[in-house]
């Protein structure tokens, strides 16, 4: 095909990915993560149709059927795309009625599932136990473990909270998740404890002056990156003796969620403080307690 078909092709396509995202952003308010996969998924299809003649709206079934089929990728990945994809085209087929979605009658891939991985009560304890609380990077540790076990936070969350978030008199945490949707967290007696102590030293070492708004530090007086705090779960858990393949900063939200179910928490209540949009999402820890339950059962009762 001559270039400067291609070249047209390419500039409509790029203008409906860019209508698209713009539209599911101020609709749904998705992360920009999200949109970004979003983009990359729409923009690799959009290539592959435009070196066929085709357009994203002019895509028919077996298009993206042989698209999929030309891409290598775990069963994840492929539900990653068709996900952008058929979100793509509901959209198409909401503005132009009788539009026939290629993505329709495509199968979806079956997704193993793959259950929360949540440590053992003393193992939280061992791991937030672990820092060195005579120093000002272990009490800024101590206090970011204890209070994303406290309020269930996602590594995001947790990293991109300002000082302000925190109001220690009423025990709240305001909370921004995903899609920018505000939550209140309640904070435990503990973790305000450990984060009382850290701004009472630590962070005013670690600012070095400055006014930085973000409430957790680094040493070189910045926020924090999810990779910094990654790091330092995995340092802290070894000291613990925990395997490093068991441990990940979202462990601790899963560990969170899990420990409140076994103690009782109502699922609804669970739902709000891990700021899930969907009940469906919140219900997969109840799988986990009963996995637990199991175990403990085969382990102690004589015919188990």
């Amino acid at each position: 095909m001559k270039k400067k078909a291609l070249a047209s092709i390419a500039e409509v396509d790029r203008r409906s990915i860019a209508a698209f995202l713009e539209r599911v952003w101020s609709q749904d308010g998705l992360a920009d993560r999200t949109l970004e996969a979003y983009r990359l998924d729409l923009q690799a299809l959009a290539g592959w149709l435009a070196a066929r003649g085709r357009t994203l709206d002019s895509a028919r079934r077996e298009d993206i059927s042989a698209y999929h089929g030309a891409q290598a990728g775990a069963v994840r990945s492929i539900a990653r795309r068709q996900s952008a994809f058929r979100r793509y085209y509901a959209c198409v087929l909401r503005d132009r009625p009788g539009f026939a979605d290629p993505t329709l009658l495509i199968e979806r891939p079956r997704l193993p599932r793959s259950l929360p991985k949540a440590l053992a009560e003393r193992e939280i304890e061992g791991l937030l136990d672990a820092p060195d609380i005579g120093t000002p990077l272990g009490l800024r540790d101590r206090a970011m473990l204890e209070l994303m076990y406290a309020c269930g936070l996602r590594v995001s969350e947790l990293v991109e909270l300002p000082l302000a978030a925190l109001n220690a008199r009423q025990g709240v945490l305001r909370v921004t998740g995903k899609g920018g949707k505000d939550r209140l967290v309640p904070v435990g007696e503990v973790a305000l404890q450990r984060i009382a102590a850290y701004l009472a030293s630590a962070r005013p070492a670690l600012a070095k002056g400055r006014q930085p708004a973000a409430l957790f530090l680094s040493n070189r007086g910045a926020g924090m990156s999810r990779q910094m705090f990654w790091t330092l779960v995995k340092r802290h858990a070894l000291t613990a003796g925990i395997h490093a393949r068991r441990i990940s900063p979202h462990v601790l939200r899963h560990s969170f969620a899990t420990h409140l179910l076994n103690h009782g928490a109502d699922l609804r209540a669970l739902q709000m403080l891990l700021g899930h949009s969907s009940l469906s999402t919140t219900q997969i820890y109840t799988l986990v307690a009963k996995e637990g339950l199991k175990r403990l059962h085969a382990q102690h009762h004589p015919r188990g």
